[in-house]
């Protein structure tokens, strides 16, 4: 123990955070299992917009799952004529969540204080779209419409009655919820935790950031010297959080541990990264500390590569800066989603998971040459066959809020 830390407070980080279940939905599938095929195989799930009603549909490509929000709601159980209730961000979450329920082997309430912790940036943006411009909305208020109506669908439909709350950080908001849920487990406030984030396209997304001209009309390119911008797309990506106590007593599945997490702020700009990535560096650093781990230990970094020529120049240089010439292997999976925004955390914790559970790295989509100055590449093939014992995720968003999450196999 460090000189002058309180015990009581080392003890509380040293009790072991275990996986015990992931879900997921994405523009790459409906499952983990149709996920990994995708990835495995370099199938993209960016295209053109056919779901979503927009006028931009010929000037963007995205990462739309391609259901209707009636197809949705079959696969739930749910009534068509119950579909004003529901925004589609409440029905990519409540398929991701209990698909993430599920894979824990649970099935009924057994005791155990069970919190949902759910993120999400434009909560259900998509619905009010649909119903605010008619005239007989209630009070000119459209119920779906707050992130935390989502989370609150999302307990109800899976039936958890204890803790629940509703994170929103921009782009960084699934890992703050994995986070969060980790200190309520560390802290003593709850033995399980469904945590992650969801998010759908709406307009008011893509006309966000149309106007901060940040999209690229094509597929992206991250970490690509040529890059232009990101494709946005919508999903949802769930972990079951276990404390160390009701893993072994329960005889879960423990994939693997959440060993190291931080957030910083470096506050630099409303929405650009700072250009020395002091934040991504900081945040990177501090998971470190807390996995225990010196950065050769990593076997693997999800990066946030979302892209854009800010971002990752910025996470290019505090990846330099972290690890020198022993950069570990990276990727982007956002070549092949999209950037979900609040979903996105989640959806590359299952991603992350998902390397060290198959022993599989990652590649990254229409890479070609690397960014002048930095001369850093990502994978670009699928590797399969190689020991990742611990992996590095990094998720940055607006205003500089930057987390890391480090997964460790054992």
């Amino acid at each position: 123990m460090r000189a002058g830390k309180p015990e009581h407070i080392s003890n509380l980080m040293n009790r072991k955070i275990w996986v015990t279940g992931t879900g997921v939905v994405s523009s790459v599938g409906m499952d983990y299992g149709e996920c990994l095929y995708s990835l495995r195989n370099r199938s993209t799930g960016i295209g053109k917009i056919r779901i979503l009603e927009t006028i931009h549909r010929s000037d963007f490509v995205a990462g739309e799952i391609g259901y209707t929000n009636r197809e949705l709601m079959k696969l739930l159980g749910i009534l068509p004529e119950r579909e004003k209730e529901y925004s589609r961000t409440s029905l990519l979450g409540m398929i991701a969540a209990r698909e993430a329920i599920l894979d824990a082997g649970l099935n009924g309430d057994d005791g155990a204080r069970t919190a949902l912790v759910s993120a999400s940036t434009v909560g259900g943006m998509d619905r009010t779209e649909i119903e605010y411009p008619k005239k007989n909305i209630e009070s000119g208020f459209v119920h779906t419409h707050p992130c935390g109506d989502s989370t609150d669908r999302i307990a109800d439909f899976l039936g958890l009655r204890d803790y629940r709350t509703t994170l929103s950080t921009a782009c960084s908001s699934g890992a703050n919820a994995i986070i969060h849920g980790a200190r309520l487990i560390r802290h003593g406030r709850a033995d399980r935790v469904v945590a992650g984030g969801v998010d759908a396209l709406s307009k008011f997304t893509i006309n966000g950031f149309n106007s901060l001209m940040i999209l690229d009309r094509e597929a992206c390119r991250p970490f690509d010297r040529d890059r232009k911008g990101l494709n946005l797309g919508e999903g949802a990506g769930y972990l079951v959080l276990e404390s160390d106590e009701l893993a072994v007593r329960r005889k879960g599945r423990r994939m693997c541990r959440l060993s190291g997490y931080a957030n910083t702020n470096d506050a630099y700009h409303q929405t650009a990264s700072s250009p020395d990535g002091e934040g991504a560096f900081g945040a990177m650093s501090a998971a470190l500390s807390m996995s225990g781990l010196e950065p050769s230990g990593i076997s693997y970094i999800n990066v946030h590569g979302t892209g854009t020529e800010n971002n990752d120049a910025s996470e290019g240089a505090a990846l330099i800066r972290l690890f020198g010439n022993d950069l570990p292997p990276f990727s982007s999976t956002k070549s092949f989603t999209g950037h979900c925004l609040g979903a996105a955390a989640g959806l590359e914790a299952v991603f992350s998971i998902m390397a060290i559970r198959e022993n599989i790295l990652i590649p990254s989509l229409n890479f070609s040459h690397p960014i002048d100055g930095l001369g850093i590449s990502p994978e670009t093939e699928t590797r399969e066959g190689v020991t990742v014992d611990h992996v590095l995720s990094n998720s940055f968003g607006f205003g500089g809020n930057n987390s890391a999450l480090i997964f460790s196999k054992g």
